[in-house]
């Protein structure tokens, strides 16, 4: 598929015939419950690239007419009987969109069963990840494990230890949360310098789901935790790499859950069937898939993946150990690296936002690399720990632009531009690096990848 920007929202709104473009488009802007002057923003704008793609450089982009045949002619799927019900007995994204998918980054690990696959955010809508695109991180592959043989240990300092089946879990009250998972390392090939030319490599190792399951603190309260002396639990994965996690006792009886479905459905192989944790606002790493033991202890575990891995290397040589909360942070989706406008005027510019530590309370939005801001339209629902989308109007008069996103948390905490993130952390790590993101966009409508302090 191309990284052009002629999807179907776009492409609609450059083909249709002007007087059923102005008529919808002002519909729909109305239900948002936008003023008049904004109103009359879009159509001056918008009705001016539809001026635009009149003349003879649009026809040779094929912009539609009143008398393109697509909508004069009656097409073989009016004229003919569809395929019938359960054809795919598991639906199926259309062929047209067989280019949206999840993709490894050549030689970022010797091995593929140790890499990763990045979430397709320029493609997405709203705020929830399907299923088949969320992003993987593996350290040792993944497993097709038979729920009826899984158990979850609860071991340590706790009155009973006690083994679960999974019909066990299952028996529990259940609850379901919007959350979103991010790796420590999202956007940590853009440390020191550009490094890759999209969105889905950039920020690709982020998804938010809703998932469902049954709250750790239900099941250590079942085994009677000793909160006095237990101040740390011990996560385990089934895996072969042996991946555990140290996690503070006060997260594991608020929010953390120990799930077994994601958006609807059990969880799939590649985010831990049948039964992960999902710690919320922390790195991905810390919501161990395959999830086997939980063990309370009085003092962080310092297991090789928090001794030697997930770490901060600071300028000064030390390594930051446990820090495992996702700052606040965003990102511009659409348009974004590797895209391209195909005319100027009226564009909805969109993108995510997600904060370890709560809500986000707004973003900014600059179109002259971080000169002026203007705030952003935040779609609903806005929930902790999740991933909120916002979107802006913008008409671009063709003009050379730097585009970027700022967001604010809940606890006022404002994300910050890379200089000032490597006065801190200076260049040589790896992990949360939460900085505003830059892209150029070229009087061509070439849009690409930049680092603009």
């Amino acid at each position: 598929m191309s990284n052009k920007l002629t999807s179907l929202t776009l492409g609609r709104l450059r083909k249709a015939p002007e007087h059923f473009l102005e008529g919808e488009l002002l519909a729909q802007v109305s239900q948002n419950g936008l003023d008049e002057q904004r109103r009359s923003f879009i159509r001056k704008s918008f009705l001016g690239a539809l001026a635009t793609a009149t003349g003879a450089s649009a026809v040779a982009q094929s912009t539609a007419t009143l008398g393109d045949p697509a909508i004069l002619e009656k097409q073989i799927w009016a004229t003919t009987l569809g395929k019938p019900v359960a054809a795919n007995p598991y639906g199926v994204p259309s062929k047209y969109e067989a280019g949206l998918v999840r993709r490894e980054s050549p030689g970022l690990t010797r091995v593929s069963a140790a890499s990763v696959s990045f979430t397709p955010l320029q493609g997405l809508f709203g705020m929830i990840t399907p299923s088949g695109l969320h992003f993987e991180r593996h350290h040792q592959g993944w497993y097709e494990l038979d729920p009826a043989l899984h158990r979850l240990m609860i071991n340590g300092l706790v009155k009973r230890e006690m083994i679960f089946t999974m019909e066990d879990l299952m028996r529990l009250p259940s609850v379901s949360r919007i959350h979103f998972i991010e790796c420590g390392a999202n956007t940590g090939l853009e440390w020191g310098n550009v490094a890759v030319p999209t969105v889905q490599y950039t920020h690709g190792m982020i998804s938010c789901s809703e998932f469902t399951g049954v709250p750790l603190a239900t099941l250590l309260d079942l085994c009677g935790v000793d909160l006095k002396k237990g101040k740390y639990i011990l996560a385990e994965g089934a895996d072969g790499s042996g991946m555990t996690r140290t996690i503070p006792v006060e997260a594991a009886m608020d929010d953390v859950l120990v799930v077994w479905a994601m958006n609807g459905e059990m969880l799939r192989p590649e985010n831990g069937y049948p039964l992960r944790l999902l710690v919320p606002g922390a790195q991905g790493v810390s919501s161990v898939k395959w999830l086997r033991r939980i063990e309370v202890g009085d003092q962080p575990y310092a297991s090789k993946d928090e001794a030697v891995h997930y770490i901060d290397l600071m300028p000064s040589g030390l390594h930051r150990q446990y820090t495992s909360i996702q700052e606040c942070k965003s990102v511009i989706t659409t348009p974004s690296g590797g895209q391209q406008l195909l005319t100027k005027g009226f564009y909805n510019v969109s993108g995510i936002a997600w904060s370890g530590r709560g809500t986000i309370k707004r973003v900014d939005v600059s179109v002259d690399g971080g000169k002026n801001w203007r705030e952003a339209r935040l779609e609903g629902p806005i929930l902790t720990k999740a991933i909120t989308r916002f979107n802006i109007n913008w008409d671009w008069d063709g003009a050379p632009a730097i585009l970027q996103s700022r967001a604010i948390d809940s606890t006022g905490y404002v994300q910050p531009p890379i200089n000032m993130l490597r006065e801190v952390r200076g260049t040589r790590s790896i992990y949360h690096n939460n900085a505003i993101q830059s892209w150029k966009l070229d009087t061509n409508g070439e849009v690409s990848n930049v680092q603009v302090g």
